[in-house]
């Protein structure tokens, strides 16, 4: 059974145009999965249909129809899923295609989209952009739950600056979501560490990076590398910016947990 994603924009919002919309699809036999408005003045619908020819004889009518003018009508992409889930289209930047925008008002929306990624089998590099306290983590560890993936840290924060340098057993399956933050592995001199990022790197599962502009830096990665760029704001207009990490960078020169220990990147 195939699914299809439907969308339209009111053009006359006349009482009983989505029950002659539902009633349409039920003729022709075509389900309806999940209806939802999206964005200001349109609809959206996840369908499912036996045939494709009932599939092409709704879209004919519809496109007919004077109260309504179709917006999109192809095999759901996953913003279209969320879209029909959250009820808004996830913000994509114009110029790069990859790069996905959300502020901290839609960590639900973000945790769904994450956990969308994790689920896809294959090597995937995400590369996740924030201001301290955004809940970048926090998002990456309830994603990897919903997906119902392990996750591990390779470097982080969160709680205390964590170098991991070794894993064990089980910790090395391609089923797992593996997560460095960009910075303190940038900042860490373990070799040890440099080698077992360099092996998660290569292997064929899901790696989630943090800073990844931090993390480019005097590396062999490239920022071209990374299949998704996410960004996390607390408000639209915030800037991300690295100033906060160059005063850390004089921080540690006396502290001798590298001056991470007090925030959470």
């Amino acid at each position: 059974m195939a699914e299809w994603y439907f969308e339209y924009e009111i053009q006359v919002n006349r009482p009983g145009l989505l029950g002659d919309i539902a009633s349409l699809l039920g003729m022709l036999r075509v389900n309806i999965v999940t209806i939802n408005g999206v964005d200001e003045g349109k609809r959206g619908l996840l369908l499912k249909a036996n045939k494709d020819e009932s599939i092409e004889r709704f879209y004919s009518i519809v496109s007919t129809m004077d109260n309504i003018k179709v917006t999109k009508f192809r095999q759901p992409k996953l913003r279209d899923r969320l879209a029909v889930r959250h009820g808004h289209y996830i913000e994509k930047d114009a110029d790069e295609k990859n790069t996905f925008r959300f502020v901290r008002d839609e960590l639900g929306v973000l945790v769904d989209f994450m956990a969308e990624l994790f689920k896809k089998e294959g090597n995937r590099l995400i590369g996740i952009r924030g201001m301290p306290r955004v809940g970048k983590t926090e998002s990456i560890v309830a994603a990897s739950v919903c997906a119902n993936k392990k996750w591990i840290f390779l470097s982080s924060t969160m709680i205390k600056q964590t170098v991991r340098n070794r894993l064990h057993g089980d910790e090395f399956s391609d089923n797992n979501v593996f997560i460095l933050d960009g910075v303190v592995t940038r900042k860490s001199n373990d070799e040890g560490h440099q080698q077992l990022v360099r092996e998660i790197m290569k292997m064929p599962t899901v790696k989630v990076i943090e800073h990844p502009d931090m993390f480019v830096q005097h590396s062999e990665y490239k920022i071209e590398d990374f299949d998704y760029i996410i960004e996390l704001r607390h408000h639209p207009d915030e800037e991300i910016t690295y100033e906060i990490l160059a005063k850390n960078d004089m921080m540690s020169q006396s502290d001798p947990f590298g001056g991470f220990g007090g925030f959470n990147f």
